[in-house]
């Protein structure tokens, strides 16, 4: 029995997407521009020479032609493509959604208001149903930004630090110890339930938990944790599931997909422990199983923080970690890589950006085989389906006969 295993380069964008006029993201180029970047200050190419066998260099050309220097070389084995987004916005759980054969053809409901994010009628009911007095914060921000900035006034008077942004969120940041984490993730289960009741339309309630005793070191946790909306419709892990399929989700996958069609969950901090859980499980998950990892470290610590070199250097500390993940595969496994929206750290502001995404597909006996563009991320959940024998997605065309794939 065949095996599957996506792992998801958060925010890994290569070239803005035919609608990214409507975005304010033509010219973006998550990819592209990290390397120009990187050479630039480094006077060195990208080193990516696993990702460039597997057909990334060939795949972001194709998206966006664009000139930069990198080191890799041609691709050789693997299948390679890029897809376009349909969902409506450019946000994680669109992204992930459409990928699993479930576009997003809503509007989110969004604070836009850059100052006083929050309704104060809404804040209001939040006290009543939290039993808070008040909130800190009240305002877009970034995530790092925020606790430097109100941490100290936090741990003081025990009030919780709630911000936004561009996304359909609502973020609250405590402390682990001050404030307690299980205070943070009840806080935020109520904040979610009221939300829905009253209709705000919001894609995820965030806690961000985050330890420390002054500005100059507070740091986020691992302990995050994602209060999604259900998906508006079943996806492919959901009939994956239900046939008696085994979904591993390695990361914020279940809390993306808000607990829906998830057989395992395991948590892990960092690309590298994410990586190594990804291929622990792909030694040890028994057959018809489904691995699905989301390596968030991308977005959130250098995309979100517009840090190219660091972006850069983790993509490159990524690629030779490749070899294991593929010597850890069986002849019946399948991997896919892609990501699920742009966040190019060059781009003004500090957002998501509206861009294509590779989609890569490997498997031992696979040659070298052009997919070229994809109409929409749901192509890869029609895949899955399709590999796995299961009644079609409603979106989505199916890549897998092209993979030459013989079980």
């Amino acid at each position: 029995m065949a095996r599957a295993i996506i792992l998801v380069l958060d925010s890994l964008g290569i070239g803005h997407a035919p609608d990214a006029e409507k975005f304010g993201d033509v010219s973006a180029n998550t990819f592209a521009n990290i390397a120009k970047h990187y050479y630039n200050v480094s006077n060195k190419a990208i080193a990516l020479p696993n990702l460039a066998k597997l057909g990334l260099i060939e795949a972001c050309m194709q998206a966006r032609p664009v000139d930069f220097e990198y080191s890799g070389g041609q691709p050789t084995k693997g299948a390679y493509g890029y897809a376009a987004e349909i969902s409506t916005g450019k946000d994680t759980p669109s992204g992930h959604w459409e990928m699993a054969g479930v576009p997003v053809l809503f509007d989110w409901g969004y604070f836009s208001d850059k100052e006083n994010a929050f309704p104060e009628d809404l804040l209001k009911k939040i006290s009543k149903i939290t039993g808070t007095q008040d909130i800190l914060g009240n305002c877009h921000a970034s995530g790092t930004d925020i606790i430097a900035k109100h941490g100290k006034e936090h741990i003081k008077t025990g009030l919780p630090i709630c911000y936004t942004s561009a996304d359909s969120v609502f973020q609250v940041a405590a402390h682990e110890e001050h404030f307690g984490l299980d205070n943070l993730y009840k806080y935020c289960e109520q904040v979610r339930v009221l939300l829905d009741q009253e209709n705000y339309n919001i894609g995820r309630v965030i806690a961000r938990p985050f330890i420390g005793e002054s500005p100059t070191d507070f740091v986020r946790t691992g302990n995050r944790r994602d209060y999604s909306v259900l998906p508006p419709a079943k996806t492919v892990l959901d009939k994956f599931y239900k046939t008696g399929g085994h979904v591993v989700s390695i990361g914020k996958i279940a809390d993306i997909f808000a607990h829906q069609g998830i057989s395992e969950k395991i948590k892990a901090t960092g690309i590298d422990a994410l990586v190594d859980a990804t291929i622990k499980q792909i030694k040890t998950a028994k057959d018809n199983s489904l691995i699905f990892t989301n390596l968030v470290n991308f977005d959130q610590d250098f995309g979100h923080r517009r840090d190219p070199i660091g972006y850069a250097e983790a993509l490159q500390a990524f690629d030779q970690r490749i070899p294991e993940i593929i010597q850890a595969m069986t002849d019946q496994d399948m991997l896919f890589l892609t990501a699920d929206h742009g966040c190019d750290p060059t781009w003004p502001g500090s957002d998501h950006t509206r861009e294509y995404v590779p989609v890569l597909a490997y498997h031992h006996n696979i040659g070298s085989i052009n997919l070229g563009e994809r109409d929409t991320f749901a192509d890869l959940g029609q895949t899955i389906a399709d590999m796995f024998n299961l009644s079609k997605m409603d979106y989505g065309t199916s890549f897998y006969k092209e993979l030459e794939f013989n079980e």
